[in-house]
């Protein structure tokens, strides 16, 4: 059976995991969830994402889970855009999360990028996930 939204998937998949207090999680891997997976460590909400082989040379995408005092520091995540009904935005109407302290996942031409950096760089794009 084919999978519907790759994306939803791997945002429950972090977020099962998360509130099961696991160590980590793994997933088929791409370039999408993989670039989703880089700017969500690169803004500190999860230790590293690594692909690695699976079984019958199909990639993992292997995602360490980063906590806090015993809580996982992703605190709400959820996917905004969604297939039946996509959300693009420009470049002054990129959302933003609870004043600043979140990150809204934005798929542009130059690639998926934060909010804050698709503002800087002047572009719009799908509004993929909001992260708190």
């Amino acid at each position: 059976m084919s999978m519907q939204d790759p994306v939803a998937d791997m945002l429950t998949r972090i977020r099962n995991a998360q509130s099961r207090n696991k160590p980590s999680v793994e997933m088929p891997a791409s370039k999408l969830r993989k670039s989703i997976a880089d700017l969500l460590v690169a803004e500190g909400y999860l230790t590293s994402a690594n692909v690695v082989d699976g079984e019958n040379n199909k990639k993992v995408l292997n995602i360490e889970l980063k906590y806090h005092q015993g809580r996982g520091v992703i605190a709400e995540i959820k996917r905004y855009s969604r297939p039946g009904l996509r959300q693009y935005r420009g470049k002054d109407e990129l959302p933003s999360v609870q004043k600043g302290l979140g990150v809204a996942i934005i798929s542009t031409s130059k690639g998926i990028m934060s909010d804050r950096a698709a503002r800087a760089a002047g572009i719009g794009g799908e509004v993929i996930a909001l992260v708190a």
